[in-house]
């Protein structure tokens, strides 16, 4: 841990840390974990990848809802799982991850179809908007446009960053769901943009340096993102919704 920083004195592994030692403690002791969860997540993605890029490349509307849509259903359990991965890591759940997976899995794949679905429908449309605004335009887009499109996008993974935690541990309705994330956001707007703020960053870097960026894929792949968003708001999480105490 003393190689690019100055090695901590008072950090012990063995007892659970906070602030910057916590999240060197969970990169210790989880990343093998969430990396193998991250390689099944990634495979289960792939059809909506595919089904985006070939859109892309085809220039259809039609074609890209009913791939966006079909792709996300898809999509949507392996993303659960992912999620549950990483919240079992925030609360040391000793679970091994390929049991914990599989209960994530027999649990919440009907309830993440329809969240995947608007995931995979969300995440076709800003990426054929984000086509043509930059590819297919004569003009470049104003500033306006640009801002509001990434406003927008900064929006929808806010909610999705609230939403999706939620949907793994508890038991809820959608609009009980969406109505804790408006909730959430109006008690602590400044650490969940933050963390959107991050996942945008995140995206935008993948964007502009394709198809290198895509090499960092097997390494990074969609477990880090997801730890660090949720890292960032885990203890306010677990302080308004009581997630260690209920567990424990």
């Amino acid at each position: 841990m003393g190689l690019f920083i100055r090695e901590d004195p008072d950090y012990n592994e063995d007892v659970r840390q906070t602030g910057f030692n916590r999240y060197k403690q969970l990169l210790s002791i989880r990343f093998a974990h969430w990396w193998k969860v991250s390689m099944v997540t990634l495979l289960g993605m792939t059809p909506l990848a595919v089904g985006i890029i070939y859109s892309i490349g085809v220039s259809s509307v039609l074609v890209l809802l009913p791939c966006s849509i079909v792709g996300g259903m898809i999509a949507g359990p392996f993303l659960a799982g992912m999620y549950d991965a990483i919240l079992r890591g925030l609360r040391d759940d000793p679970l091994p991850w390929k049991d914990a997976w599989v209960r994530a899995w027999k649990q919440n794949w009907k309830a993440s179809l329809v969240p995947g679905a608007l995931m995979g429908l969300m995440a076709g449309l800003y990426a054929f908007m984000a086509m043509l605004l930059w590819w297919a335009a004569e003009a470049p887009p104003s500033l306006g446009t640009v801002a509001l499109f990434l406003f927008s996008l900064l929006l929808l993974l806010v909610v999705y960053t609230l939403y999706w935690p939620q949907l793994v541990l508890f038991e809820q309705s959608p609009a009980v769901r969406l109505r804790n994330c408006i909730l959430f956001c109006v008690k602590y707007f400044w650490r969940v943009m933050g963390a959107g703020l991050i996942q945008l960053a995140f995206i935008a870097v993948y964007v502009l340096f394709a198809p290198w960026s895509v090499l960092l894929l097997p390494v990074i792949g969609a477990w880090y993102i997801i730890f660090l968003a949720q890292f960032l708001i885990y203890d306010q999480l677990d302080d308004s919704l009581h997630i260690e105490e209920q567990y424990d």
